[in-house]
């Protein structure tokens, strides 16, 4: 599966990094920083202290000329390159004090990006040879759904919706509240026209059936076992778009996949993945 090298425009990256600074140098600026003021310039490496998928790549250049328009920049690798232990991604170079101020904003970004990217990536393998396809879902940090949804794609896997305002999903609260799936898929069809794709949660069997009677854009497998899914997916029968989603470990994914469920949706990858280890060092 092909891994996008795609940058995040300066529009929706910047005012992220801005307040990100923001909130390191609040009024009195960097403290330690200003020791090193008559040192001159200097240059830095950013370099992959552990091998993973790079992400985030954009913030070195954004915060570093939110720092200081004198520094410059250097990027040798690319959102979604495979980087091995001890890959230079890029070099900065200029005032010291300035390369200094940016760098703990800079490697945040590119940690947590890149370990988001590589815990996709560990996922999406294990579709290898099949047509499932790994999603993520809104389970993100707050302020940062832009880059991380980003990131997941630089591991390969498929963005879910963005946010509320972009799909219906309606799942088991929702479908109480109107009584059936039935009543729900009638309302938001009598809402939002043909336009709008409905995804329709469904616990067991019966949803299922229900679901496709209702002509559900999307039907998600909640929780069920692989041998659930794929009886599902019988009855399904392509009328739909299948997801399966619901605690799926990494040991898990293979054999789910094996079913032919479309997606495979994973909070884990957004929520939970640990950062990459990557590390700003002064050559000697």
């Amino acid at each position: 599966m092909t891994q996008t090298n795609a940058q995040l425009p300066k529009l929706i990256a910047e005012p992220v990094l801005r307040r990100a600074l923001q909130e390191d140098l609040a009024d009195a600026g960097d403290l330690t920083a200003q020791l090193l003021h008559e040192t001159g310039d200097g240059k830095a490496l950013i370099t992959a202290r552990h091998a993973g998928i790079l992400s985030g790549v954009e913030a070195i250049d954004y915060s570093a000329q939110l720092v200081d328009h004198r520094l410059n920049t250097q990027v040798y690798v690319q959102n979604g390159d495979t980087l091995e232990q001890g890959t230079i991604i890029a070099q900065v170079s200029g005032p010291w004090h300035s390369i200094f101020t940016a760098e703990r904003t800079i490697l945040n970004m590119l940690q947590r990006m890149s370990g988001i990217a590589t815990l996709t990536a560990s996922y999406v393998a294990e579709t290898h040879g099949t047509k499932t396809r790994i999603l993520c879902t809104r389970k993100t940090t707050p302020g940062l759904r832009a880059w991380e949804k980003q990131a997941v794609r630089h591991g390969g896997g498929v963005n879910h919706r963005f946010g509320l305002h972009d799909g219906v999903m309606l799942k088991d609260n929702h479908i109480a509240a109107h009584g059936s799936i039935t009543k729900a898929l009638e309302k938001a069809r009598e809402l939002f026209g043909p336009m709008v794709r409905i995804e329709i949660e469904c616990d067991d069997i019966e949803q299922v059936r229900e679901a496709v009677l209702g002509r559900a854009d999307i039907i998600m497998f909640d929780n069920m076992s692989p041998h659930d899914v794929s009886r599902a997916l019988d009855i399904v029968d392509g009328k739909s778009i299948t997801e399966a989603s619901g605690g799926l470990a990494l040991e898990d994914i293979a054999t789910m996949a094996r079913t032919g469920v479309d997606y495979i949706s994973v909070g884990k990858i957004t929520h939970s993945a640990p950062a990459l280890d990557i590390g700003l060092d002064v050559p000697f």
